[in-house]
Order: structure tokens, then sequence, then C-alpha cells
């Protein structure tokens, strides 16, 4: 698919500001469903220097406590300096409930396949759902090495290996491709931001090697070589980052949130949305079916387009594309995931079971996407990654 090319994807740490806010937006919605599972809600998060700022329109028995949802995951982050914190930054917030739009009609394990019929969607969305062979999680190499990276950024810091990180970074990984199979890793740049001024550029790079890269790429089929080209800004750049340096906004890193750019990606944001939002469980969907199909076997490489229209549940356009890259052609693919796949909201959010998961996480649920890429996740048991339809889809 990518010929003879250099293709790069970028990542970066959950503490960078745009990541923070799809973690408060969503841990927000996590305590929304928590207090009451039937909530309808969407969280808008905005921040800059020493301020933070949340708008949110909900439908629900009860609203939380939204300034406290906020500090708590600023905490959590790591925000410690005397330019953002959790204590003393200021949270602004507006909220919302919109007597026009009521709860959920009930949960939709428990719904008939009439009801769910009537869940349609408010608004017209079209959403990709992607996978290919390339990595262990059918994910793009580059997305998937770079999420690896960014997650390794994060670790050296927690674990107190480097204590001199900021909890704000970003990692670019390129892969140089032959024939449109990965041959090489072309480069590696990091971008994190230090806490203090006094590490030395040969520290930093010994350090950032040993504690980042190496982990990052042990297990993996391709790792640097003498040729890669490892990139990490000079200390005197890496100025104490944060909204202090840059501002946040949720749903800002929406290639990041799914295939890094390697292909087409739903525009909409992913963050902040309950999850009966059709602009949010579709992708999920979309993904489901996607990854089913390279998993077995019948395509190397798969997208998965849904198109829905204002008042009805079902998408009006499904399309299967393999890029050539199957036996079959693609309306026999499209026919068999039409056959065993059901797209609409409420079918998905049942198959899913992701009402129950969400109002039942001890910790949150949704807040744990918003950092590493809300597709394409081992770490997480999500019901969108699992290879359940293999059978079907190969009869």
């Amino acid at each position: 698919m990518m010929g003879n090319n250099v293709f790069v994807s970028e990542s970066v740490t959950a503490g960078h500001p745009d990541k923070l806010c799809d973690r408060i937006s969503d841990a927000i919605v996590d305590r929304f469903l928590a207090q009451d599972s039937l909530a309808r809600v969407d969280v808008e998060c905005a921040m800059a220097t020493g301020i933070v700022f949340v708008a949110s329109h909900y439908a629900a028995n009860l609203a939380p406590d939204v300034v406290e949802i906020a500090r708590r995951v600023i905490a959590g982050s790591g925000y410690r300096g005397s330019d953002f914190n959790a204590r003393d930054c200021t949270v602004m917030t507006t909220l919302h409930e919109r007597t026009d739009l009521s709860r959920s009609p009930g949960d939709e394990e428990e719904l008939s396949d009439e009801e769910l019929g009537r869940l349609a969607t408010n608004d017209p969305v079209t959403v990709f759902g992607f996978a290919c062979a390339e990595s262990p999680t059918l994910m793009p190499l580059p997305i998937h090495l770079a999420h690896g990276l960014a997650r390794a950024l994060d670790t050296a810091r927690e674990s107190g290996k480097l204590p001199w990180l900021h909890p704000d970074g970003s990692v670019q990984v390129a892969v140089r491709y032959h024939d449109g199979v990965p041959e090489s890793i072309h480069s590696l740049t990091l971008n994190p931001s230090l806490l203090a001024a006094g590490v030395g550029q040969r520290t930093l790079r010994s350090s950032l090697m040993s504690a980042v890269v190496e982990p990052a790429f042990r297990g993996q089929s391709l790792r640097p070589d003498r040729k890669t080209r490892i990139l990490i800004a000079p200390p005197d750049l890496l100025r104490t980052g944060g909204p202090s340096r840059h501002a946040g906004l949720t749903g800002r890193k929406t290639a990041i949130d799914a295939y890094g750019e390697y292909t087409r990606t739903s525009g909409s944001a992913l963050s902040g949305k309950d999850p009966l939002r059709t602009d949010r469980i579709a992708v999920y969907g979309a993904r489901w079916a996607a990854k089913n199909l390279v998993a077995a076997g019948l395509a190397q490489f798969c997208e998965v387009l849904l198109s829905y229209e204002m008042g009805r549940a079902e998408p009006v356009s499904v399309q299967v594309r393999s890029f050539g890259s199957s036996d079959l052609d693609d309306e026999e693919l499209t026919a068999r995931v039409k056959r065993h796949f059901d797209f609409r909201p409420g079918a998905l959010m049942r198959v899913f079971g992701l009402r129950r998961l969400v109002a039942t996480a001890e910790n949150g649920y949704l807040q744990h996407l918003a950092a590493y890429g809300h597709v394409g996740r081992e770490d997480l048991d999500l019901p969108w990654e699992r290879r359940d339809r293999l059978e079907e889809l190969a009869g």
C-alpha cells in the first residue's frame, strides 16, 4: 500500500496538553455514566497557562463535580510545577442540562431489536475503520511503534528512572517501505520536555536510549539499526512543556487516536462523548469489522467506511476497500461484512457491552482510551479489538 517511501507517524505522552484535555473530558463522561448509566453527555475541555475550561451539555439524573475530576486527572498526570498544577490552576466550567435531549431509553442489552432500531443518529456521520498485517495489533507499523515510544517516555518518568522528564512530550517514528512492506526504521524523533535545566546533551541522549528507546523496541520484529537516525532536540530547546508552552484542546489529535494518518480518519473527536454517539461508537464498529477481515486472512489491508444520515439507525452506506490485497473483490468483502455485522449504534453498544463496561469500571473506562490510541490496544480488553467473527467471515 505504501510502495517505496518513508512514512512518519506521531504520538504524544499522556501529559501532552491536548491529551490531558481528552483525558479530562473522558473522565467526566465516565463519572456521568457511573452515576447514571443512561446519561447522555458531551464534554469539551481547553487549557492554557494556569487555567482549565470545561464545557458540557448533558441529560442525566445527576451532574458530577467536574472541577474535582479535572484536578484529579491533572494531579495524576504529574503536573506539579508553579506554572501549572492541580492545586493552583483555575478551573472554569459551564454545564448546561439539555431539556430537549432525553436520557437513553434503556440498557441496550435489554432492548428489543425494534427498540434498537429506533436509536437513530442525530447527525450525518461518516467514519472509517482500518486494519493491516504490518504489526501484531493489525495496526499500521509507524503508529504502532510511535505509541510504544510515547508510552515508554511516560513509563521512564513515572518509574523514577528519568525523574527530570516533564509530563509533556511527543515522538515520531519514520518507517521505510520497500514494495509496500516495512523494511527498516528510517528515523526516530524524541521531543521530551524537561523539568529543569542542567541535563547535558550526552546524558539526555544516553538516558533516553537506555530507558525509552530500548524498552519500546524490545520484542519488535523491526528495530533501529546502525542506519537509523535518532533525533533528540537539544536540552536548551526542551523548555518546560505543558499548557504554559502550548494550549490544549479536546479532540485535536484525531490522527493519533486512530491510524497515524496512514489511512483515512474520521473527522470528529472521539473523546468527550458518551459511547452511544454515532461518531464514537461507529468508529469502534468499523475497526472491529476491518480487524476481523484481516485476522481472518481475507485481506492484508482493509478499510471499512460507514456513513449514517439523520433519523436512521442503519448506515446508509457500508463499503470495504482491500487495496488489491485480497483474493476476493471488494463487493464480496462488503457483502460478508453486511451479513455478519450490525452497525446500528444501539446494536454495537449491545454487542460490545459498552454501557455496562463504562458504568461499572472502578477506575474509569473511556479515559484510558484517551492516550496511546482508541484502537489497536493490547493493554486493554477492548471489545472492538476482539477477533471473534473469523469463522463467519471466512465461510
